[in-house]
Protein backbone atom coordinates (compact mmCIF):
# COMPACT_ATOMS: atom_id res chain seq x y z
CA UNK A 1 0.00 0.00 0.00
CA UNK A 2 1.28 3.47 -0.64
CA UNK A 3 0.42 5.43 2.38
CA UNK A 4 2.32 5.24 5.39
CA UNK A 5 0.31 4.11 8.70
CA UNK A 6 0.61 3.66 12.61
CA UNK A 7 1.29 -0.02 12.59
CA UNK A 8 0.71 0.15 16.72
CA UNK A 9 -2.49 1.43 16.38
CA UNK A 10 -5.10 -0.82 17.53
CA UNK A 11 -7.18 0.04 14.28
CA UNK A 12 -4.52 -0.48 11.57
CA UNK A 13 -3.59 -3.50 13.31
CA UNK A 14 -6.94 -4.92 13.16
CA UNK A 15 -7.37 -4.08 9.45
CA UNK A 16 -4.35 -5.41 8.20
CA UNK A 17 -5.58 -8.62 10.27
CA UNK A 18 -8.83 -8.77 8.56
CA UNK A 19 -7.33 -7.96 4.74
CA UNK A 20 -4.71 -10.56 5.38
CA UNK A 21 -7.24 -13.27 6.17
CA UNK A 22 -9.35 -12.72 3.54
CA UNK A 23 -6.39 -12.59 1.07
CA UNK A 24 -5.25 -15.67 2.40
CA UNK A 25 -9.01 -17.75 2.38
CA UNK A 26 -10.37 -16.86 -1.00
CA UNK A 27 -13.81 -18.00 -1.53
CA UNK A 28 -15.45 -18.05 -5.34
CA UNK A 29 -18.33 -16.24 -3.90
CA UNK A 30 -17.19 -13.31 -2.75
CA UNK A 31 -13.77 -10.71 -2.66
CA UNK A 32 -12.80 -7.85 -0.33
CA UNK A 33 -9.99 -5.84 -0.32
CA UNK A 34 -8.89 -2.18 1.23
CA UNK A 35 -8.19 0.15 -1.38
CA UNK A 36 -4.45 1.07 -2.24
CA UNK A 37 -5.05 4.55 -1.33
CA UNK A 38 -6.97 4.55 1.34
CA UNK A 39 -7.12 1.53 4.12
CA UNK A 40 -10.27 2.74 5.68
CA UNK A 41 -12.32 1.93 1.99
CA UNK A 42 -12.81 -1.00 0.67
CA UNK A 43 -14.49 -2.70 -1.91
CA UNK A 44 -16.25 -6.18 -1.85
CA UNK A 45 -17.35 -8.09 -5.00
CA UNK A 46 -19.89 -10.87 -4.09
CA UNK A 47 -22.11 -12.97 -5.99
CA UNK A 48 -25.66 -13.49 -6.04
CA UNK A 49 -27.15 -15.99 -3.52
CA UNK A 50 -27.89 -19.53 -5.67
CA UNK A 51 -31.44 -20.59 -6.39
CA UNK A 52 -32.86 -16.35 -6.58
CA UNK A 53 -33.23 -13.63 -9.42
CA UNK A 54 -30.06 -12.70 -8.67
CA UNK A 55 -28.24 -15.89 -9.01
CA UNK A 56 -26.63 -14.95 -12.78
CA UNK A 57 -24.98 -11.52 -10.83
CA UNK A 58 -22.07 -10.54 -9.60
CA UNK A 59 -22.33 -7.10 -7.35
CA UNK A 60 -19.72 -4.55 -6.27
CA UNK A 61 -20.14 -2.43 -3.46
CA UNK A 62 -18.00 -0.06 -1.08
CA UNK A 63 -17.51 -0.51 3.04
CA UNK A 64 -16.18 2.33 4.80
CA UNK A 65 -14.74 1.86 8.60
CA UNK A 66 -14.70 4.72 10.67
CA UNK A 67 -11.13 5.86 12.64
CA UNK A 68 -12.32 4.11 15.80
CA UNK A 69 -13.06 0.63 13.97
CA UNK A 70 -13.57 -1.73 15.21
CA UNK A 71 -15.38 0.11 18.33
CA UNK A 72 -17.91 1.63 16.04
CA UNK A 73 -19.41 0.38 13.09
CA UNK A 74 -18.71 0.56 9.31
CA UNK A 75 -21.00 1.57 6.74
CA UNK A 76 -22.07 -0.22 3.79
CA UNK A 77 -23.49 0.66 0.12
CA UNK A 78 -23.97 -1.03 -3.13
CA UNK A 79 -22.23 0.91 -6.18
CA UNK A 80 -24.24 -1.55 -9.11
CA UNK A 81 -27.29 -1.47 -9.74
CA UNK A 82 -29.51 -4.91 -7.82
CA UNK A 83 -32.83 -4.45 -8.05
CA UNK A 84 -32.68 -5.51 -4.49
CA UNK A 85 -30.46 -2.11 -2.77
CA UNK A 86 -30.67 1.27 -3.55
CA UNK A 87 -27.51 2.45 -5.74
CA UNK A 88 -24.76 4.48 -3.48
CA UNK A 89 -27.26 4.83 -0.24
CA UNK A 90 -25.50 3.45 3.06
CA UNK A 91 -27.97 0.03 3.66
CA UNK A 92 -29.25 -0.29 7.18
CA UNK A 93 -28.15 -2.94 9.03
CA UNK A 94 -27.57 -3.92 12.73
CA UNK A 95 -23.72 -3.34 12.28
CA UNK A 96 -23.60 -0.84 10.38
CA UNK A 97 -23.51 2.92 11.78
CA UNK A 98 -27.73 3.20 11.70
CA UNK A 99 -27.49 1.07 14.87
CA UNK A 100 -24.25 1.62 16.89
CA UNK A 101 -25.53 0.00 19.72
CA UNK A 102 -26.13 -3.57 18.58
CA UNK A 103 -22.37 -3.65 17.18
CA UNK A 104 -19.95 -6.33 18.18
CA UNK A 105 -16.25 -5.46 17.97
CA UNK A 106 -15.80 -9.24 17.04
CA UNK A 107 -17.81 -8.61 13.65
CA UNK A 108 -15.65 -7.87 10.57
CA UNK A 109 -15.66 -7.52 6.48
CA UNK A 110 -15.65 -11.03 6.31
CA UNK A 111 -18.62 -10.92 8.63
CA UNK A 112 -20.60 -7.83 6.92
CA UNK A 113 -20.31 -9.49 3.08
CA UNK A 114 -21.87 -12.74 4.13
CA UNK A 115 -24.73 -11.02 5.56
CA UNK A 116 -24.76 -8.74 2.98
CA UNK A 117 -24.95 -11.70 0.55
CA UNK A 118 -27.36 -13.37 2.80
CA UNK A 119 -30.05 -10.49 3.03
CA UNK A 120 -30.47 -10.03 -0.81
CA UNK A 121 -33.28 -12.70 -0.49
CA UNK A 122 -34.89 -10.88 1.67
CA UNK A 123 -38.03 -8.38 0.58
CA UNK A 124 -37.24 -5.00 1.13
CA UNK A 125 -40.56 -3.97 2.82
CA UNK A 126 -39.71 -0.57 3.17
CA UNK A 127 -36.31 -1.46 4.40
CA UNK A 128 -33.30 1.88 4.79
CA UNK A 129 -32.00 1.66 0.85
CA UNK A 130 -33.87 -1.14 -0.05
CA UNK A 131 -36.08 -1.19 -3.47
CA UNK A 132 -39.26 -3.06 -4.71
CA UNK A 133 -38.24 -4.85 -7.99
CA UNK A 134 -40.31 -7.90 -9.75
CA UNK A 135 -38.19 -11.07 -9.80
CA UNK A 136 -38.32 -10.62 -13.66
CA UNK A 137 -36.49 -7.14 -13.44
CA UNK A 138 -34.23 -8.15 -11.02
CA UNK A 139 -32.84 -10.94 -13.28
CA UNK A 140 -32.34 -8.83 -16.34
CA UNK A 141 -30.55 -6.20 -13.91
CA UNK A 142 -28.43 -9.53 -12.99
CA UNK A 143 -27.38 -10.36 -16.36
CA UNK A 144 -25.31 -7.30 -16.86
CA UNK A 145 -23.53 -6.92 -13.55
CA UNK A 146 -20.80 -9.04 -14.39
CA UNK A 147 -19.02 -6.29 -16.96
CA UNK A 148 -19.77 -3.14 -14.68
CA UNK A 149 -16.41 -2.07 -13.76
CA UNK A 150 -14.19 -0.27 -10.81
CA UNK A 151 -11.86 2.32 -11.72
CA UNK A 152 -10.83 1.81 -7.71
CA UNK A 153 -10.47 -1.88 -8.14
CA UNK A 154 -7.93 -1.12 -11.01
CA UNK A 155 -10.78 -1.13 -13.73
CA UNK A 156 -11.31 -5.12 -13.33
CA UNK A 157 -14.72 -6.15 -14.14
CA UNK A 158 -16.78 -7.98 -11.29
CA UNK A 159 -16.74 -11.39 -13.56
CA UNK A 160 -12.67 -10.13 -13.19
CA UNK A 161 -12.28 -9.88 -9.98
CA UNK A 162 -14.38 -13.55 -9.08
CA UNK A 163 -12.42 -14.77 -11.81
CA UNK A 164 -9.29 -14.07 -10.15
CA UNK A 165 -10.85 -15.45 -7.20
CA UNK A 166 -11.38 -18.64 -8.40
CA UNK A 167 -7.96 -18.80 -10.02
CA UNK A 168 -6.31 -18.54 -6.40
CA UNK A 169 -8.57 -21.19 -4.73
CA UNK A 170 -7.67 -23.75 -7.15
CA UNK A 171 -4.33 -22.79 -6.51
CA UNK A 172 -4.46 -23.23 -2.85
CA UNK A 173 -6.54 -26.21 -3.33
CA UNK A 174 -9.41 -24.91 -1.60
CA UNK A 175 -12.98 -25.73 -2.28
CA UNK A 176 -13.90 -22.30 -3.76
CA UNK A 177 -17.39 -22.39 -1.75
CA UNK A 178 -18.88 -20.05 0.50
CA UNK A 179 -20.42 -22.36 3.38
CA UNK A 180 -20.88 -19.63 5.68
CA UNK A 181 -24.58 -18.19 7.05
CA UNK A 182 -25.56 -15.03 8.29
CA UNK A 183 -24.20 -14.39 11.98
CA UNK A 184 -26.89 -14.80 14.50
CA UNK A 185 -27.79 -11.62 15.62
CA UNK A 186 -27.39 -9.67 12.11
CA UNK A 187 -30.22 -7.71 11.49
CA UNK A 188 -31.95 -5.52 8.55
CA UNK A 189 -33.05 -2.35 9.50
CA UNK A 190 -36.85 -1.08 8.29
CA UNK A 191 -38.90 2.20 8.61
CA UNK A 192 -41.40 1.64 11.23
CA UNK A 193 -44.85 2.45 10.15
CA UNK A 194 -44.84 5.93 12.56
CA UNK A 195 -42.11 6.91 10.58
CA UNK A 196 -40.18 7.86 13.71
CA UNK A 197 -36.11 5.06 13.99
CA UNK A 198 -35.76 2.06 12.40
CA UNK A 199 -37.59 -1.41 13.15
CA UNK A 200 -35.56 -4.36 13.03
CA UNK A 201 -36.09 -7.68 10.80
CA UNK A 202 -34.17 -10.72 11.17
CA UNK A 203 -33.16 -13.13 8.04
CA UNK A 204 -35.84 -15.27 7.06
CA UNK A 205 -35.35 -18.84 8.90
CA UNK A 206 -36.03 -22.11 7.46
CA UNK A 207 -39.38 -22.96 7.58
CA UNK A 208 -40.73 -25.83 9.91
CA UNK A 209 -41.26 -28.91 7.71
CA UNK A 210 -44.68 -29.55 7.57
CA UNK A 211 -44.64 -33.01 10.33
CA UNK A 212 -42.95 -30.77 12.81
CA UNK A 213 -45.34 -28.38 11.97
CA UNK A 214 -48.24 -31.18 12.32
CA UNK A 215 -46.36 -32.08 15.13
CA UNK A 216 -46.39 -28.95 17.34
CA UNK A 217 -49.96 -28.21 16.36
CA UNK A 218 -51.31 -31.56 18.29
CA UNK A 219 -53.36 -31.70 20.78
CA UNK A 220 -50.54 -33.36 23.98
CA UNK A 221 -52.54 -36.06 25.49
CA UNK A 222 -53.77 -35.78 28.66
CA UNK A 223 -53.37 -38.30 31.62
CA UNK A 224 -56.44 -40.25 32.41
CA UNK A 225 -57.92 -39.81 36.02
CA UNK A 226 -59.09 -42.74 37.74
CA UNK A 227 -63.06 -42.66 37.83
CA UNK A 228 -64.13 -45.83 40.24
CA UNK A 229 -66.72 -44.61 42.41
CA UNK A 230 -66.06 -44.11 46.11
CA UNK A 231 -67.44 -47.29 47.21
CA UNK A 232 -64.87 -49.41 45.33
CA UNK A 233 -61.75 -47.71 46.52
CA UNK A 234 -60.42 -49.23 49.75
CA UNK A 235 -61.49 -47.88 53.24
CA UNK A 236 -58.64 -46.83 55.43
CA UNK A 237 -58.81 -48.26 58.30
CA UNK A 238 -57.64 -46.37 61.53
CA UNK A 239 -56.72 -48.67 65.19
CA UNK A 240 -57.46 -47.28 68.14
CA UNK A 241 -54.46 -46.58 70.39
CA UNK A 242 -54.39 -48.70 73.35
CA UNK A 243 -55.71 -47.21 76.71
CA UNK A 244 -53.72 -45.07 79.05
CA UNK A 245 -53.18 -46.05 82.69
CA UNK A 246 -54.82 -43.31 85.08
CA UNK A 247 -52.12 -41.88 87.18
CA UNK A 248 -53.49 -41.95 91.09
CA UNK A 249 -52.58 -38.35 92.84
CA UNK A 250 -54.62 -38.06 96.05
CA UNK A 251 -52.04 -36.23 98.02
CA UNK A 252 -52.29 -33.51 95.46
CA UNK A 253 -55.88 -32.89 95.61
CA UNK A 254 -55.31 -32.71 99.68
CA UNK A 255 -52.55 -30.16 99.33
CA UNK A 256 -54.54 -28.00 96.86
CA UNK A 257 -57.55 -28.12 99.40
CA UNK A 258 -55.25 -27.08 102.17
CA UNK A 259 -53.91 -23.90 100.63
CA UNK A 260 -57.44 -22.88 98.91
CA UNK A 261 -58.15 -22.75 103.43
CA UNK A 262 -55.36 -20.94 104.53
CA UNK A 263 -55.84 -18.62 101.62
CA UNK A 264 -59.41 -18.28 102.65
CA UNK A 265 -58.55 -17.41 106.25
CA UNK A 266 -56.43 -14.85 105.35
CA UNK A 267 -58.64 -13.21 103.85
CA UNK A 268 -61.37 -12.96 106.20
CA UNK A 269 -58.58 -11.98 108.31
CA UNK A 270 -57.50 -8.84 106.80
CA UNK A 271 -61.48 -8.49 106.28
CA UNK A 272 -62.06 -8.05 110.29
CA UNK A 273 -58.99 -6.32 111.12
CA UNK A 274 -60.69 -3.48 108.85
CA UNK A 275 -63.72 -3.23 111.13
Amino acid sequence: MSQTFNTKSPTIKRIFREAEELSKNPTEDYHAAPLDENLFEWHFTLRGPPGTPYSEGIYHGRITLPPLYPLRPPSFRFMTPSGRFEVNREICLSISGHHEDTWQPAWGVRTAVVALRGFMETEAKGQVGGVECDEETRRGIARGTGEWRCSGCGGRSNGEILEGCRVLVQEMGGSGKSEEGVVEGIKIGYKDEGGVGDAIATAPEASTPPAAAGASSSTTPQPQTSTTPNSHRPIPTQSNPPPQPEIQTPWLDKLILALIIVLLAHVVKKIASHY
